[in-house]
């Protein structure tokens, strides 16, 4: 088949992706997307959308189970079912993403169902059902490739049928019992949901703590919140081996100690990546054994070339491929396909925001203030650096917290123990990180997220007027408690 000349190809229609694809086909041009699963990628099939539902199921019974002693009394059964219908029906169409694909056209793009890969400059193909197709692009390639789910090497792993998040996902019945392997955000939430849906939960993290990349305080916290709804943590572990019962039994895990922990299904949460050497990068002259690809703040990664999402080592976030898309679209629209010098892995913080007037680069990324939230309960939600990272940074630190429960709110809402931290750059006197645990975290660290992305002086944060009683009054207490040492 000959080569189809095109403006834009865009491998991998992930939320970044899709963004970047249908933004360029509204504005005129002859986009073509690529996508070998699902249009729109892993957040509304596997990910955000569905498990946030699993979140809230599980939510509910906790809440049902806090009316003793609040609002009378309350009983409730468990069943999994209706969270299983619903992500299905309402979330997912049964995995089909025919309203996505007619969503893209309708903007005016070509949606192409394959494996597209880099196969020459300008150039990719892709390999459909129907064999290969050949476009080249006039104006831009933009990458997308997203990550798949991986799972360490440990011996016996790979001979079992381990659930990853896409089979949680579309588990139909909460299993009796379920070790986890990983306690980053998706191992975590999952152990959460699955346990207040009467399944007997094991988390296992080689790393001395859960969410290893949060504060050591919001680790605390959720263990003990993790505990008190009978999850087991073994933290700081290393597992030697696995097996399962092909007899239809379970699972089990041998750690180092020749401990044995058993249960009926695992799920391996442990990381995930992207496979460089098939997306075809090496026709770019780029490692293809890299993990992630440098972009610089405007996502170019080489002359034509635009990469977002995953693959850029920014986060593993929908939030920052939706941000990064808007940047490489407005980049390609105002380059008319130059792609100028690309792929010199500038870091793109500090600084960052809109470029100067008249220099015609537009956006430029800027990462100081990315949030993250992981939808356990209590929320675990952060912005910018940890206090360990600033110091690693080489900056002057002042930290301030205090615990969120002892809020007016947080003792009304009965929250249990909670936390606020903010971590400061004295030398300039402004916010460079923070951390929410607690009853909507996530949202409570909307402020600080605008803080440390304006850089408010912390003295100014101070002189403000926070509404009682509201979880966000807490945020006056820790700044409070960052003036109070100095």
């Amino acid at each position: 088949m000959p080569a189809q000349d095109v403006d834009v190809v865009v491998v991998g229609m992930g939320p970044g992706g899709e963004h970047v694809a249908t933004r360029l086909a509204g504005a005129g041009l002859d986009v073509v997307g690529v996508e070998a699963r699902l249009l729109g990628g892993e957040c509304p099939y596997y990910a955000c959308v569905p498990t946030k539902m699993m979140v809230r199921a599980g939510d509910v019974l906790a809440e049902a189970r806090r009316v003793d002693g609040l609002a009378g009394a309350a009983q409730a059964s468990p069943d999994f079912a209706p969270v299983a219908t619903r992500i299905r029906r309402e979330a997912t169409d049964d995995w089909d993403d025919g309203v996505a694909v007619r969503r893209f056209a309708d903007a005016g793009g070509r949606f192409v169902r394959g494996r597209g890969r880099i196969t020459a400059p300008g150039e990719v193909t892709v390999s459909t059902s129907d064999g290969d197709q050949v476009f080249r692009a006039r104006r831009a390639i933009v990458l997308n490739p997203g990550t798949e789910p991986t799972a360490p090497p440990i011996d016996g792993l790979a001979d079992t049928p381990y659930w990853t998040n896409r089979d949680a996902v579309a588990a139909e019945r909460a299993p009796g019992s379920l070790l986890v392997l990983g306690a980053g955000p998706v191992g975590c939430e999952f152990a959460q949901v699955f346990a207040r849906f009467g399944s007997r939960v094991t988390v296992i993290e080689v790393k001395e703590r859960l969410l290893a990349g949060e504060e050591p305080e919001a680790s605390e916290i959720l263990t003990k919140a993790f505990e008190a709804e009978g999850i087991t943590v073994r933290a700081g572990v290393q597992v030697r081996r696995f097996d399962h019962d092909g007899a239809g039994g379970g699972f089990t895990a041998t750690l180092e100690s020749g401990e044995e922990l058993s249960a009926q299904r695992l799920l391996v949460a442990a990381g995930r990546r992207t496979d460089l050497a098939a997306l075809g990068v090496g026709a770019l002259g780029l490692d293809e054994n890299a993990r992630t690809l440098d972009v610089d703040e405007r996502m170019r990664l080489a002359p034509g070339v635009w990469a977002v999402g995953d693959v850029t080592g920014r986060g593993a976030f929908t939030h920052v491929s939706m941000y990064q898309a808007r940047i490489a679209a407005a980049d390609i629209l105002a380059s008319g396909g130059d792609g100028g010098d690309g792929g010199d892995g500038g870091d793109g913080g500090g600084g960052g925001g809109d470029a100067g007037a008249g220099d015609g680069e537009g956006e430029r990324a800027d990462y100081r203030a990315v949030p993250r939230v992981t939808f356990t309960d209590p929320e675990v939600a952060s912005v910018g650096m940890t206090e360990a990272q600033a110091r690693e940074r080489g900056l002057t630190v002042r930290t301030g917290s205090t615990d969120l429960s002892a809020s007016a709110r947080g003792w009304i809402h009965r929250a249990g123990t909670g936390l606020v931290k903010v971590v400061e750059d004295a030398e300039r006197g402004v916010l460079v990180g923070a951390t929410v645990v607690g009853p909507y975290g996530g949202e409570v660290l909307g402020a600080l997220a605008v803080a440390v992305h304006g850089e408010v002086p912390t003295e100014r944060l101070r002189r403000m007027i926070y509404a009682y009683p509201t979880f966000h009054r807490a945020v006056e207490s820790a700044l409070d408690d960052l003036h109070a040492r100095g």
